[in-house]
């Protein structure tokens, strides 16, 4: 086993001050480590005396897309874990997880999806509640269809969950040839430019842009970014259009499950009109609509999106 890269395992530590655990991933022959927040009670809060363990009253799953990372949870950890058992991840190439390139780990929803599962079933979790964001949502959903018998609700912030309606050009600029790469990877434009784009009624503080940019700082620290965006299928030959029609044709299972949409309407990624997608597919869902909230929406509309996951939680989980 190769020895893992512990050059992430701090990162932003004095903005998220929880340590984060880890997954071993086997790639290949190499191992890669997956880092993960774990915070809250937990059957292995207290080996020693189980009896006097806390228990949850389930487990909050936080799964974000991109270019994000658990840092985007931090409120959530603060607000729930006393009561709920909160586990926000750091899919490989982001947050503190390792860093493989291109050529050691395939970077496809269908990878991130089986290291999502893997960790689900390494910890055994159940009552779960999936709270994802942006491809956390497509990752998220994709991972947990394939173990429904865990999962006790949903929690769904600015996603989609199918082949994508439109290409905004604001990321089909990060595809062209010759710019897209160099601009992206080397300039940081995408995760600097979502720091303005993805707020719509509030300017994000000076703390939270540096969290959420700590981690990719560098070409090679970038590579997931790069990565999310060039995997998002435009045609029948992308290996991730079939994963995305797959998960699309699963989400009627879903329909027994209490579900909360939480949409920021000012975001010109995942429109309004994805929103009404899932309200198709699932006309029982909880809607909560704000009005003047753009893409990253905890970080534009914290109060207002956590006391509505928190009623959630109270009326259909707890």
């Amino acid at each position: 086993m190769d020895r893992p890269n512990d050059d992430f395992a701090c990162v932003a530590k004095d903005l998220l001050p929880y340590t984060s655990q880890q997954l071993p991933i086997s790639v290949d022959g190499r191992t890669w480590m997956m880092r993960y927040l774990d915070e809250g009670p937990s059957s292995g809060d207290d080996a020693t005396n189980a009896s006097a363990a806390p228990v949850p009253k389930a487990t909050l799953l936080c799964v974000h897309g991109n270019p994000t990372w658990s840092f985007t949870f931090r409120s959530i950890v603060a607000r729930f874990s006393e009561s709920y058992r909160v586990i926000a991840v750091d899919h490989l190439g982001c947050g503190r997880s390792d860093k493989p390139t291109q050529r050691e780990f395939a970077y496809t929803m269908a990878a991130h999806r089986d290291n999502l599962r893997m960790l689900v079933e390494t910890l055994d979790l159940n009552r779960v509640v999936l709270i994802a964001h942006d491809w956390g949502g497509a990752i998220g959903l994709s991972a947990m269809t394939q173990c429904l018998h865990r999962v006790a609700g949903l929690v769904l912030l600015n996603t989609a969950a199918f082949p994508p309606p439109y290409m905004p050009w604001r990321i089909a600029a990060c595809r062209w040839p010759l710019v897209g790469r160099p601009a992206v990877r080397g300039l940081n434009c995408f995760a600097v430019a979502a720091l303005r784009m993805a707020m719509a009624r509030t300017k994000l503080s000076r703390e939270a842009a540096r969290g959420l940019l700590a981690p990719y700082n560098s070409w090679r620290n970038r590579v997931a970014i790069d990565a999310f965006v060039r995997d998002i299928p435009l045609t029948d030959d992308h290996p991730t259009m079939a994963t995305l029609r797959e998960l699309e044709a699963a989400l009627p299972r879903w329909s027994k499950l209490p579900i909360e949409l939480i949409w920021g309407m000012k975001d010109w990624c995942f429109r309004p009109e994805c929103l009404q997608r899932f309200e198709a597919v699932w006309p029982h869902a909880i809607v909560h609509r704000l009005p003047t909230t753009g893409h990253y929406v905890m970080e534009d509309s914290p109060d207002e999106t956590l006391d509505r996951i928190g009623d959630y939680l109270t009326n259909h989980v707890a």
